[in-house]
C-alpha cells in the first residue's frame, strides 16, 4: 500500500472534468456498479486515490441521502481537487445524463401523440414495476439487519399504500425512532441533533404558493434531493405524492414513463427530476429540477461529509441512518404497489411483470435490455389486444 502512495498520481481539475463526463456518459448498472467502476478506474489503474479513501467515501455518502454514486464523485473531486473540483467534477459526472434526459424529454413531448409511444408504455410500465421490486430486494439485502427495522419498513409501507402519505415525515420520524434505540437517547450529540433539523426542515416545505413554477419546481426537487436515503429509488414515492396527487403538474401516465427513463438511463435514477421538469416546463425546467434534485448532494459532501468522518461511528447518527433507510425500503414498496395499480391491469401485463421479475432475480439482465425487450411486446400485442384500460389515450 505504501508503494501505491508513493506512486499516486495528482489529477488536474480538468482531468476530473473528462473523467466524470466519460463515466457519466457510459455510466449504466446503477449505484454499485458505478463505486465499483470507480474504484475500479481511479484506485487500481489511475491511482488517484487509496483503496482507503475509496472505502471511506462510499461508507461517509451511504450515511448521506442522496444519489450514492453521484456523492462518492462529489467526494473523491473533493479530494483531489479541493473544494472546485468537487463542483467541476460533479456537475460534469451530471451533465451527460442531463443532455440525454432533456433530449428523451424533447422527443416524448414532440411525438406523445403517437399510438405507438402508447403500445411502448403498455408494455415497459409493468416492467418498471418489477425493475422498482427488484431494486427494492437488494437495498433489504444490503441494509435491513433487525427486527426493528422491519416493523419500521412495514409501517411506513402501509401508511404509503393505504394514506398515500407524504414520505418526508416518515423518514423524520424513523430516523427519530433509529436514534432511540440504536443511539442514546440519554445523550444529547450535535450531531444528530442535526440531521434531525436539517430533514425536519426540510420536510416543512410543503405546497408553495404566489411562486412562478420554475421557483415551485427548484423548491419541490431541493426538498426531494434532501430525502432520498438509501437509494434513488426513495425519489418514487415522494414524486407519485408531490407531482401527481398534489400538484398534478403530470399524470400517471406521464409518471410512469418519467420513472423508466430514470432506470434506463446512465447515472442515478433521481435524473428522473430532469424529465419532470421538462415535462412541466420545458428546458428551464429541465434546469432547474436538475439543479435541485442534486444540489444537496454537493451540500452534504461539501459540509457534513466532513463532520461525518469524524462522528460517523456516534450511535446516534448511525441510528438516525438505520431508521431512515428502513422508511426507504417501506415507502418504495408502498410506491410499487400504488404504481402497479396503473400499470397492469389485464393477463398480459401481469405476465410481464411476473417474467420480467424471474429474469432479473436469475439473470442479470441490465436495465435497458428489459425495457427494451418489453417495448417490442408492447409494440406488437397492444394493437392486437387493444386493451381499454390502459392509463394512456
Amino acid at each position: 500500500m505504501s508503494a501505491n502512495n508513493r506512486e499516486r498520481q495528482t489529477p488536474r481539475i480538468r482531468d476530473l472534468v473528462w473523467y466524470y463526463l466519460r463515466l457519466g456518459t457510459i455510466g449504466f448498472g446503477g449505484p454499485v456498479a458505478l463505486c465499483a467502476q470507480m474504484e475500479k478506474e481511479l484506485v487500481e489503474e489511475r491511482r488517484w486515490l487509496s483503496k482507503e479513501e475509496m472505502r471511506d467515501g462510499i461508507a461517509v455518502c451511504q450515511s448521506l441521502p442522496g444519489p450514492l454514486a453521484i456523492q462518492v464523485g462529489i467526494f473523491i473531486s473533493y479530494l483531489r481537487g479541493g473544494f472546485w473540483g468537487a463542483w467541476a467534477g460533479g456537475w460534469a459526472f451530471i451533465l451527460p445524463n442531463f443532455i440525454i434526459v432533456t433530449g428523451l424529454g424533447a422527443l416524448y413531448v414532440h411525438f406523445s401523440g403517437l399510438p405507438i409511444l402508447t403500445a411502448i408504455f403498455y408494455g415497459v410500465s409493468p416492467a418498471v414495476i418489477a425493475l422498482i421490486l427488484h431494486s427494492c430486494y437488494r437495498l433489504a439485502k444490503l441494509g435491513m439487519d433487525d427486527w426493528l427495522q422491519w416493523i419500521i419498513a412495514t409501517i411506513c409501507f402501509a401508511i404509503t399504500v393505504a394514506a398515500k402519505a407524504e414520505v418526508a415525515p416518515l423518514f423524520v420520524g424513523s430516523g427519530i425512532i433509529g436514534i432511540v434505540h440504536y443511539g442514546s437517547m440519554f445523550r444529547r450529540r450535535a450531531s444528530s441533533p442535526t440531521v434531525v433539523a436539517a430533514l425536519s426542515a426540510s420536510a416543512g416545505v410543503s405546497k408553495v404558493t404566489g411562486v412562478p413554477i420554475l421557483g415551485k419546481l427548484l423548491v419541490f426537487f431541493l426538498k426531494a434531493g434532501s430525502l432520498t436515503f438509501g437509494s434513488g429509488l426513495v425519489i418514487v414515492p415522494f414524486l407519485e405524492k408531490g407531482l401527481v396527487q398534489n400538484t398534478g403538474w403530470i399524470n400517471e401516465r406521464e409518471f410512469l414513463v418519467a420513472v423508466a427513463i430514470g432506470m434506463i438511463s446512465p447515472g442515478p435514477v433521481v435524473i428522473t427530476a430532469t424529465f419532470v421538469g421538462y415535462l412541466v416546463a420545458g428546458f428551464w425546467g429541465a434546469a432547474i429540477s436538475t439543479i435541485g434534485i442534486f444540489l444537496p448532494s454537493f451540500l452534504f459532501v461539501l459540509i457534513v461529509a466532513p463532520i461525518l468522518i469524524r462522528h460517523r461511528a456516534q450511535p446516534d447518527v448511525q441510528g438516525f441512518v438505520k431508521g431512515a433507510y428502513a422508511a426507504a425500503i417501506g415507502t418504495i414498496l408502498g410506491a410499487a404497489v400504488l404504481l402497479g395499480k396503473i400499470a397492469i391491469g389485464d393477463w398480459l401485463t401481469a405476465l410481464i411483470a411476473a417474467t420480467s421479475l424471474i429474469v432479473l432475480f436469475r439473470w442479470k439482465v441490465n436495465n435497458p435490455m428489459l425495457v427494451a425487450a418489453t417495448a417490442i411486446v408492447g409494440i406488437v400485442a397492444f394493437p392486437i389486444l387493444r386493451p381499454t384500460w390502459v392509463f394512456v389515450k
